[in-house]
């Protein structure tokens, strides 16, 4: 195979072949102690014919293929002949920390002698994940302190001020997951700021040695930049980088990508927020600036605690009075402040200007999107939905807007102008890609997106730039699971139970979760669609079962699935953190149980929200919306299974509707290729089997 010569940065005169990516991966693996699996040189070999044409690439690729490595090769051999940096992101700390901390290590040490250095790589996070030095030290008044009702809170949060300003003298790099035990948002938060309230590291006094510019440096120095989707989706749709250049992307966890940059452009506006935004204005302006705003925040707690929760289609008359007065007193406030660079030389002031203007500006803008939400002739014209989120014991109803679907944003800011790796375990769901590369932006698998299928430039929304041409097609690719699935495990569904119903769990319910656990001897982990559901399965099967039973909310969820790993016959039960975030290979996982399809709650805002706007523009929002939602969570689900070649296992999923509703097909077809039965005598001859071996 052909290699590529590049020059090294210390000898400019010398060359060095880099080896093709089998090679590379051949290598890392034995250095490893691994073997090599088919599916992982098919999904390396894909990665980089996709990092050379420029199309884009969705992976899907099952639990132990070792995807980290089919994708991390590739990349590398990328950064080393373009002297560009590859950016890695990823849903969840976790994968994050073992990239950073296991992965990439050994990698970078194995393949080094191969390359023209040994590859370097770097962590980066979102501004607020550092300390700032010059926040710390310059004692800027903490405006959310009597926020905490109860004044033991308040206490709580006054030790954990205290840990951090003790932990700041001593911490190397600021990063806030390193400081353990972790604090409250509260007491964080006076200690770090957002990258709209930063003075920037000319105009800081601790500019130099800030942490998060120390952060950002090294990654810009770095072969490999791991970070996460919020921080990609803000560096993709702001006007200012955050990440350093790069031409290529690697999506982990692809499947969370949409809800976390629907997150990341989402607002929200209570009174809170205003009270919060006057003082930071404090003595800035003149008093009765800062009063009108307050009372038109008053005015706003008043109305939200009056209104009920959901969904709001049309503006009530009031509401939108009261919005348009919230955002003329925050436009009234930020023309008081003048200039926005403030007095170069006192730096403390400009600060809490900048913090200031920085509130006033999320308050206004955030009044304005909701205002614009409304008033629309027709359904499809709609861009963003709004409701109404009901109060708690810790804090106050709010107004929260979101966009019906951020595919044009992910298109024209993140596919535009870089080439893009999405994978996952769970990404061809009902057995095609075509449902997440909607929601993606992509158009039909191979073509060019639709701004080039057009020759049309598409002008961006938030700055108004053109977002020029779209310059790729995609493509997709299952390379399979190394587990074969027909053999070590068995999908049951429930037939013969009545359909879920409203009012918690059927008594039939919970006599089929007994029968199942008794035959597993335990080793069961229970997935539910609801907290009340996961606690109301756990009360009623304590006094049935002779096996520990543990349920989320008991202690931390690290600390449960920990005592579950380490004990064979304990089960948990819990919901959606568990149906994602648990891996536990060997005999203490036999049997994993779901109540029900994971469908959206009929009453969830943004769900059913963009479920009506598919199908005002003639499409089934139904299966676009709500049963791409329960399909991605099944197959996350079910693959708590099978971790390691060796487990084996049963699926059991109680609902009915997976045996005989007219989607049921398309469920069955995104989960992985079990053996499937109805017959629950012989699953419970299976489970006992299993547990005797």
């Amino acid at each position: 195979m052909p290699t590529d010569s590049i020059t090294t940065p210390e000898d400019v005169s010398s060359t060095v072949d880099i080896p093709p990516v089998e090679d590379l991966l051949s290598t890392a693996v034995e250095a490893v102690g691994g073997v090599e699996r088919p599916g992982q040189i098919t999904m390396v070999r894909a990665v980089q014919h996709a990092i050379e044409s420029g199309d884009h690439l969705a992976v899907q690729a099952g639990t132990g293929t070792g995807k980290s490595l089919a994708y991390l090769i590739p990349s590398i051999r990328h950064a080393m002949t373009s002297k560009g940096a590859v950016v890695v992101s990823t849903a969840t700390i976790a994968l994050q920390r073992q990239l950073v901390d296991r992965d990439l290590p050994r990698l970078a040490k194995a393949l080094a002698p191969q390359l023209p250095h040994e590859p370097t790589f770097a962590i980066l996070k979102g501004r607020r994940n550092y300390l700032c030095r010059y926040k710390a030290s310059a004692g800027w008044p903490d405006e959310e302190q009597d926020q905490l009702f109860d004044p033991r809170e308040v206490n709580a949060t006054g030790r954990m001020v205290q840990r951090v300003q003790e932990w700041a003298n001593e911490t190397e790099t600021g990063d806030r997951d390193e400081l353990v035990p972790g604090v409250n948002e509260q007491a964080w938060r006076q200690f770090s700021v957002s990258a709209r309230e930063c003075l920037g590291a000319t105009r800081c006094p601790s500019g130099m040695e800030c942490f998060a510019e120390l952060a950002r440096a090294r990654a810009g120095e770095s072969d490999v930049v791991v970070t996460n989707h919020a921080l990609l989706a803000i560096d993709a749709m702001e006007d200012f980088p955050l990440l350093p250049e790069h031409e290529v992307v690697v999506v982990d966890e692809a499947h969370e990508l949409v809800d976390r940059v629907t997150s990341v452009v989402s607002g929200e506006l209570s009174e809170t927020m205003v009270t919060v935004t006057v003082r930071r204005v404090g003595k800035l302006i003149e008093q009765h600036l800062a009063d009108r705003l307050m009372e038109a925040g008053e005015d706003l707690k008043a109305l939200l605690a009056a209104a009920p929760a959901g969904r709001l289609d049309e503006l009530p008359d009031v509401l939108g009075l009261t919005l348009a007065l919230i955002r003329d007193s925050a436009w009234a406030c930020i023309t008081a402040l003048g200039p926005r660079t403030g007095d170069k030389d006192d730096p403390e002031g400009a600060g809490l200007r900048k913090a200031a203007f920085t509130s006033l500006d999320e308050v206004h803008d955030t009044a304005q999107r909701m205002l614009d939400a409304f008033g629309h002739a027709e359904e499809v014209d709609r861009a963003e939905v709004v409701w109404l989120e009901a109060g708690t014991d810790r804090r106050p109803p709010l107004l929260r807007v979101a966009p019906l679907t951020v595919a044009g944003m992910l298109r024209d800011r993140l596919f535009g102008d870089r080439t893009v790796i999405l994978t996952s375990a769970t990404l061809a769901l009902g057995g095609a890609f075509d449902g997440l590369a909607r929601q993606w932006g992509l158009g039909a698998e191979g073509g060019r997106k639709e701004a080039e299928e057009t020759g049309e430039e598409r002008t961006d929304p938030k700055s108004g730039k053109k977002a020029g041409k779209s310059r790729a097609g995609w493509n997709g690719i299952d390379v399979g699971s190394p587990f074969d699935h027909p053999r070590s495990g068995i999908l049951y569904v429930a037939k013969h139970l009545p359909q879920p119903g409203r009012d918690g769990l059927p008594e039939a319910y919970i006599d089929e979760i007994t029968e199942l656990i008794e035959a597993a001897g335990g080793r069961t982990l229970g997935l539910f669609s609801s907290m009340r559901a996961a606690k109301a399965a756990t009360e009623a099967l304590r006094d049935r079962l002779s096996v520990p039973l543990l349920c989320q909310g008991d202690d931390s969820t690290m600390l449960l699935v920990k005592q579950f790993a380490e004990d064979e016959p304990t089960c948990l039960f819990g919901t959606l953190s568990l149906w994602q975030g648990v891996d536990v290979p060997g005999p203490s996982l036999r049997l994993v149980i779901i109540d029900r399809i994971p469908f959206p709650r009929p009453d969830d805002p943004l769900s059913s929200a963009r479920q009506r706007h598919v199908a005002a523009k003639g499409g089934n929002g139904f299966m676009s919306v709500a049963a791409t939602h329960a399909a991605l969570l099944l197959a996350q689900g079910a693959g708590r299974l099978l971790r390691s070649q060796h487990d084996k296992g049963v699926v059991a999923v109680l609902d009915p509707r997976l045996a005989t509703a007219r989607y049921a097909g398309f469920l069955r077809d995104s989960l992985p290729p079990f053996w499937p039965t109805n017959d629950p005598a012989k699953v419970r001859s299976a489970l006992k089997r299993l547990s005797g071996s």
